[in-house]
């Protein structure tokens, strides 16, 4: 088998911190989306993985490079335009050949991983396997219906009355049918081929389509709550080590992580929560739901369930921030004017000086 991971969307509902990166390399709990689903796919034993890039291209290929780091071979497809998650697996087809392949969103983040999806689809004649999970809003996602023998038979796009509770997750397995049915169907209202359209072919075409109902969470990171929300439960998993330097005036509870070169200063850090490399925590109140990754510095300031990328300086803050999502590279100091509370979502190379009242 093979992956086919989608990293070519511009992440417009993720602006302005996708202005200058993708957004499939924004870290959830330290560590990028994108690492985290080529570390699922190898996982679960597949090594020869196609990534579909976009106008992020060159980013992505110097952050991932050829897979070396995980012990998998990443192929680059190049995709011109976002014309569809069903036109991204046509334009892989040399890549793909008569392989079976599981096909991953690239800013998903799910629950245990997919080994057990995996071995569900290798170990039958399905001729795709699509994740679902029960959600509570399904009239908000696709939707598939299921008859009686269990196999899909209908997928409905944000349907006003759904017919079941089982939303699509965006992780699904093909053989290679699929490449009949990319090839058959016509692009939709919005100029793109769907893969909605191209499974709902294969049920036309009597092939089968079955469902795997994942029962953990999943989390589609496209907006920053959902980011934060990604982060927050990443974290409540993570199996907490202190590597750096912790000074005895800090308090650092049991889970929280502190990579290598970090040191907290007169501070004290409220798990979940994860320090990255080199970072510096001095007379700050770090915590809960917070990953600081490499290279910044927290000092005379607090900050809770939110998410600091590299290189950014929050200093001499008088009110906490929380709920905030901060770019790379990004300076906030005090101003005179002292508002209760800050909440963030701020672009790389940020500078700001923090004016006004009752900010949250």
């Amino acid at each position: 088998m093979k992956g086919l991971i989608l990293s070519g969307g511009k992440g417009t509902r993720l602006y302005p911190l996708t202005f200058t990166s993708a957004k499939q390399l924004i870290p959830v709990a330290n560590k990028p989306v994108l690492f985290r689903v080529i570390e699922s796919i190898r996982d679960a034993g597949i090594t020869d993985i196609g990534i579909v890039v976009g106008d992020t291209a060159e980013e992505i290929k110097r952050a991932v490079g050829r897979g070396g780091q995980w012990g998998v071979e990443i192929t680059y497809i190049p995709q011109e335009a976002p014309l569809g998650l069903a036109h991204a697996v046509k334009i892989s087809q040399e890549f793909l050949g008569d392989d079976r392949f599981v096909m991953f969103l690239g800013d998903n983040v799910i629950q245990g991983g997919i080994s057990p999806l995996i071995a569900d689809f290798a170990n039958s004649k399905y001729n795709s396997q699509v994740v679902l999970t029960r959600v509570d809003q399904p009239e908000q996602y696709g939707v598939a219906q299921l008859d009686e023998e269990h196999r899909i038979v209908r997928l409905i796009e944000k349907p006003k009355d759904p017919p079941s509770d089982l939303a699509l997750v965006g992780i699904y397995m093909f053989d290679p049918y699929i490449f009949e049915a990319v090839n058959a169907i016509k692009p939709s209202w919005r100029g793109e081929l769907e893969i909605t359209d191209a499974i709902q072919w294969l049920i036309d075409q009597d092939y089968n389509v079955y469902p795997h109902i994942h029962h953990g969470w999943w989390i589609d990171t496209g907006r920053p709550g959902d980011m934060l929300e990604a982060n927050s439960l990443v974290l409540e998993e993570l199996k907490p080590t202190i590597e750096g330097y912790v000074d005895r005036d800090s308090e650092v509870d049991s889970r929280v992580t502190i990579d290598q070169g970090a040191e907290v200063i007169n501070s004290v850090i409220r798990g979940p929560a994860i320090i990255g490399k080199d970072t510096r925590i001095v007379n700050a109140y770090v915590g809960p739901f917070t990953s600081i990754y490499h290279h910044c510095v927290v000092e005379n300031a607090e900050i809770s369930r939110s998410i600091v990328l590299e290189h950014s300086e929050i200093r001499n803050l008088d009110r906490r921030i929380e709920d905030s999502l901060i770019g790379r590279n990004v300076t906030l100091h005090r101003s005179p004017i002292r508002p209760r509370a800050y909440k963030f979502t701020i672009g790389d190379y940020s500078n700001l000086g923090l004016l006004g009242e009752g900010g949250h």
